[in-house]
């Protein structure tokens, strides 16, 4: 999909980096970037994100970023319509990148690669959905040109 050679801040360079699509043989290394921010180790979340993201053509996307042999993050996300009144627009819904590789693009890569598919999808917006107490987070994502959307999520405790 996308290979881009990118620094890797004071520590030295990444080797090249390369976007694409995730497959089988990448969910050990998803589970395990996941698990280091969460706290939490999900492989049956992930294998059926791997089941409903990962197909070639749909209007949805789970893809790493690859740098020489390892897996060094993930972007998930879909195209979807009307929702909320609005045409059609990518939402991203889930991404993390190694520790020791931040700050050296594989985010904004990742965000890169996803864009293009979602534009390629006739989409014009994308959106996410941010804990507000996720600093490092919203920081990416406002680095990347982001801000907030039009809507306003609400939520109720029904437990």
């Amino acid at each position: 999909m996308s290979s881009v050679k990118r620094r890797r801040g004071a520590t030295g360079e990444l080797p090249r980096l390369r976007v694409r699509s995730a497959g089988p043989a990448d969910l050990a290394e998803v589970i395990a970037i996941d698990a280091r921010a969460t706290g939490l180790a999900k492989p049956e979340y992930w294998a059926g994100i791997l089941r409903r993201y990962g197909r070639r053509g749909a209007r949805r996307r789970f893809l790493v970023a690859e740098a020489g042999a390892r897996i060094v993050g993930y972007i998930v996300g879909e195209v979807r319509d009307w929702e909320f009144g609005s045409p059609a627009c990518g939402w991203v819904f889930g991404i993390g990148v190694r520790p020791d590789t931040r700050e050296a693009g594989v985010g904004a890569a990742l965000l890169k690669a996803i864009t293009a598919a979602f534009r390629r999808l006739g989409v014009a917006t994308v959106r996410t959905l941010i804990a507000r107490d996720n600093q490092l987070v919203l920081s990416f994502f406002r680095s990347q040109g982001m801000m907030a959307a039009p809507v306003i999520p609400l939520e109720k405790d029904v437990g």
